[in-house]
């Protein structure tokens, strides 16, 4: 199956630059799958669509402002995303240089607050630095680092302000493992209030985790999708969640997975239960779904997995109709959009 099946047209003006003034002011489109039917809502309405015993299952996943700057010992800038702690202190990072340092450099970063050695020149703009600082790492960061916004989101300058917006707003409120290098963005929309007024509905909420990597920067650059590799993440689905979810399904409620990296880590387990490992899954059609009943999910980028992943879930056609709605209707489309019910 060729990657240009899944392309679309998108202006670039509908690619959101900034989050909705508040987060539960996101618009949703209602995909039903069975007829086919497109619906017009938002976020709020989602309570409609949901009853007891079905459980929202989401990525608590938090983001560290994993997007750090330095200098080399020359005095030429770097600049840091960091994707995943492999050991004490060992990091995989992208690295942006005019000229790459040479194993055994060292870096300075954080304005001086942080030292990185380098251990291994990967490929593809990858390395792999040891980092030391005298406080905690994560200190450092909150003070230095800033959020890792996808590169879609260029903003002509960043200000103060608008980072400690982003430090906010590209987060969910549920955020608590910290970990990732990406938001698991379709949570973004969801207000404490929200879940309260789920909860009253006798919906419940079970929270997994899987650390957002390397493979949300890696767009499918194959002409034939299956010789795209995806990068292993890191999941943890832990007892209560999954005794939440399988009571949810022996009750015969729906499992509503709130992001691709949610329904990543679900279809990742042979069964439902507790789990810890890290998975490469890569869903496309067809694709028989085990554990998903319905997607929450935001609006993707052309030739992606994620579309892929939605195009497995609904038929892709289908998927590309909505796509082509979503643009006639001026939905704001990627991290800071708006968002799908797919059922």
């Amino acid at each position: 199956m060729k990657t240009d099946l899944f392309n679309y047209d998108l202006p670039p003006e509908l690619i959101a630059q900034h989050p909705p003034e508040r987060r539960e002011l996101a618009r949703m489109m209602v995909l039903h799958r069975d007829s086919g039917a497109i619906e017009h809502r938002h976020i709020t309405d989602i309570v409609e669509y949901l009853r007891e015993p079905d459980v929202l299952v989401v990525n608590n996943t938090k983001v560290i402002p994993a997007r750090v700057f330095g200098k080399k010992a020359s005095g030429g800038k770097i600049e840091l995303l960091l994707l995943e702690e492999t050991a004490s202190k060992v990091w995989k990072v992208l690295m942006k240089t005019s000229r790459r340092p040479k194993v055994g450099d060292v870096l300075s970063l954080c304005s001086g607050k942080a030292t990185a050695t380098m251990l291994e020149n990967g490929e593809q703009g990858e390395a792999l630095l040891k980092i030391e600082s005298n406080r905690p790492l994560m200190e450092v960061l909150d003070e230095e680092g800033v959020p890792p916004l996808p590169p879609y989101i260029a903003r002509k300058e960043q200000t103060p302000e608008q980072i400690e917006e982003d430090k906010n707003r590209y987060q969910t409120v549920y955020a608590s493992e910290p970990g990732a290098a990406a938001a698991p963005t379709a949570g973004l929309h969801f207000t404490p209030e929200l879940f309260q007024t789920l909860e009253k509905q006798g919906v419940s909420k079970a929270e997994l985790t899987l650390h957002v990597g390397l493979g949300t920067f890696r767009p499918v650059s194959a002409e034939i999708i299956t010789d795209h590799e995806m990068h292993h993440e890191r999941y943890q689905v832990s007892e209560e969640a999954a005794a939440t979810i399988s009571n949810a399904r022996k009750n015969g409620g729906k499992i509503v997975a709130v992001g691709s990296t949610s329904v990543r880590t679900l279809e990742s387990l042979p069964i439902l239960g507790s789990a810890e490992g890290s998975t490469n899954i890569f869903i496309y059609p067809p694709y028989e779904f085990l554990h998903v009943d319905a997607i929450l999910t935001n609006f993707h980028l052309p030739k992606s997995t994620l579309l892929m992943m939605m195009s497995a879930f609904a038929d892709r056609d289908l998927m590309l109709k909505a796509y082509k709605i979503a643009v006639e209707e001026k939905y704001r489309f990627f991290s800071y959009g708006d968002c799908m019910l797919i059922l």
